[in-house]
């Protein structure tokens, strides 16, 4: 359970595997909380450049979802769910680094998929969050 969000619990129930990488199994969400759904969150940085390096593009992307959950006075505690859309092979070393910054000891529900493309051909990765609060 976060100790700062009294609107997310999240748990790995011992009947099944251990998560194999830094996210919850189940996050619960209590009632009458808002939901915030985001629109994809990608690598572009403030000035609307699209780095070709695929890290800086997910240190980008992550400080665009800090960002835009502020925008709605939101902490990572409010997230309940991000999907990660990546083109290429994703460099775990670094993602990891940026996602337990972010996230820290209580990460949210996660799935991973590698796909052919993105909405637009420079985009490397994508990560579509979900919210409460």
């Amino acid at each position: 359970m976060n100790l700062t969000n009294h609107v997310i619990q999240r748990s790995n129930p011992e009947q099944i595997a251990q998560p194999v990488g830094n996210y919850s199994h189940v996050t619960k969400i209590s009632r009458n909380a808002d939901i915030y759904v985001f629109s994809g969150q990608i690598g572009i940085d403030p000035n609307n450049h699209i780095p070709t390096d695929f890290n800086q593009q997910v240190t980008n992307t992550m400080s665009n979802i800090v960002e835009v959950l502020a925008s709605q006075h939101l902490t990572p505690d409010h997230v309940t769910k991000i999907n990660i859309w990546a083109t290429e092979e994703i460099d775990w070393n670094h993602f990891d680094e940026i996602w337990n910054h972010v996230f820290g000891n209580t990460p949210p529900s996660m799935t991973i998929a590698y796909v052919k493309g993105l909405g637009l051909p420079e985009l490397k990765i994508e990560l579509d969050v979900w919210a409460a609060g």
